[in-house]
């Protein structure tokens, strides 16, 4: 339910979101998101992208290590949803991933509840009919069919090794020069 006040910012956001990018940019409006809806900020975050397996018909998308200042984006099915979609579906799937860990980071630890809480937000800020939104309510799947007749079965390698990305929290740092 839209509260008063929300109608404007619900617009905003939308468009915002649809015009992004880069993964910073999509990952500030998951912040200002959070901070409007939920009324809680976390600062100082970093991203990394690595190659975290894909079996056929699953797949880990990001996680978050609990207790530390990183998330980490799976990159094949990142880039396979970069080259398969067009921007505003994309866009709603990185927005959707980071939303979910930046909450895992706010100090959400169980999954079903941050689910919950990833539909609050993403309806709140963004629209029942937002790509997002129906990602959270229904899956990723209902945007991307496909990814359960992946035929790549890509194996978590033995080390994992993340790739940071640069200025990705550029609001909070903002004192570093």
């Amino acid at each position: 339910m839209l509260r008063n006040g929300f109608v404007p910012l619900l617009e905003a956001l939308r468009t915002k979101l649809d015009m992004c990018n880069s993964l910073a940019e999509i990952y500030e409006l998951v912040k200002k998101s959070v901070k409007t809806v939920l009324n809680q900020h976390r600062a100082g975050l970093m991203l990394g992208l690595a190659n975290l397996g894909m079996r056929r018909g699953s797949f880990v998308g990001a996680f978050y290590p609990v207790g530390s200042n990183i998330i980490v984006m799976n990159r094949t099915p990142f880039e396979v949803a970069l080259r398969s979609t067009d921007k505003s579906v994309f866009n709603a799937y990185c927005f959707h991933l980071l939303l979910h860990e930046y909450l895992h980071a706010l100090g959400y630890v169980d999954e079903e509840k941050v689910r919950d809480v990833v539909y609050e937000v993403c309806n709140v800020a963004l629209g029942k009919d937002s790509p997002a939104t129906v990602m959270a309510e229904r899956g990723i799947a209902f945007y991307f069919p496909k990814v359960t007749y992946f035929s790549k079965n890509i194996s978590m390698p033995r080390e994992l090794q993340i790739e940071i990305i640069k200025d990705f929290d550029k609001s909070s740092t903002g004192y570093i020069n």
